[in-house]
């Protein structure tokens, strides 16, 4: 890679790493180190092939196909003892703790219960706000495999918060 290159990547990296990361810890339920973990090799994936993916009209929508991607591989791979926790281990940011935290707590907590593709749909098409057409591609599934698994993820969302999130809405 040249140094012209070099910059380029290093400029793209500095602009979307803290996007990356906000779309990484909704995929893993608040799990911050996991998150970065995501960010970290989704941006070293990139890296080693940068010159190809410069050239595309959205390199920034490239890098969240690679998130996803990411996540759901090691989604297949974790050992079956590992299990994800209901903590979040990190106090919010100030930006964060503007919000009402009780909700984004429910929330969170409520994302964390779905199964991992679900999740990826979740956050593709509502927080990303992706089309159906690009989180089929992102996820190398089909359209209607999407809208199904959409509209069985928002229910299951509803069915987990319950008559709790009319009490969390103010």
């Amino acid at each position: 890679m040249t140094h012209a290159d070099s910059d380029g990547f290093q400029d793209f990296a500095a602009n979307r790493a803290g996007h990356l990361f906000r779309s990484a810890c909704l995929l893993t339920s608040g799990d911050t180190h996991f998150a970065e973990d995501l960010v970290q090799e989704t941006l070293g994936r990139m890296y080693l092939t940068w010159r190809r993916i410069s050239a595309i009209d959205n390199p920034a929508g490239y890098a969240q196909t690679v998130l996803v991607r990411t996540f759901l591989s090691h989604q297949r791979r974790r050992s079956s003892g590992e299990r994800p926790t209901g903590e979040i281990p990190d106090a919010p940011s100030a930006a964060e703790a503007a919000g009402d935290p009780a909700l984004r707590l429910a929330l969170l907590d409520a994302l964390g219960r779905l199964p991992a593709k679900d999740r990826a749909v979740v956050v593709l098409r509502y927080w990303e706000d992706r089309s159906v057409e690009e989180t089929a591609e992102a996820m190398r599934a089909s359209s209607s495999a999407v809208r199904t698994r959409s509209v069985r993820a928002l229910a299951k969302l509803r069915e987990l918060l319950g008559g709790s999130l009319s009490e969390l809405i103010r």
